[in-house]
């Protein structure tokens, strides 16, 4: 993030510069006072047009960065709710199969205890 206000900043700069650099430029060359407002004139409109260029090509950036985010982000949601339905199915198989040993378990027991009766009423 700070990158990207490094690269603004850089920009701002970058066009401030160029716009005071020409415009001092054109002021001390050995020009006609007409000739050098036409000069700056043109060179605001090319700065204008190149900014309004830059500024398009940074929100189309922008655009494509946000498409890129939002796949991203749905490719995310679709492996976490995979991973949620399969974290379930693990636990219900467990579940079960607790369930199943538990009802052995209880099975063998009460055999046991059947047995042992067995043994004393004998």
């Amino acid at each position: 993030m700070a990158d990207e206000s490094r690269g603004w900043e850089f920009f701002t700069g970058f066009l401030i510069g160029g716009v005071v650099g020409a415009a001092v430029a054109l002021l001390l060359a050995p020009q006609s006072g007409e000739e050098t407002r036409a000069l700056i004139r043109d060179r605001s409109v090319e700065l204008r047009d190149r900014g309004i260029e830059l500024s398009e090509e940074a929100r189309a950036r922008a655009e494509q960065l946000a498409g890129e985010a939002r796949q991203r982000a749905e490719e995310l949601e679709k492996r976490g709710r995979m991973a949620f339905e399969e974290q379930r199915a693990r636990l219900q198989n467990a579940i079960e199969e607790g369930k199943e040993a538990a009802g052995r378990k209880r099975d063998e027991l009460m055999s046991r205890l059947e047995s042992e009766k067995t043994k004393r009423a004998t």
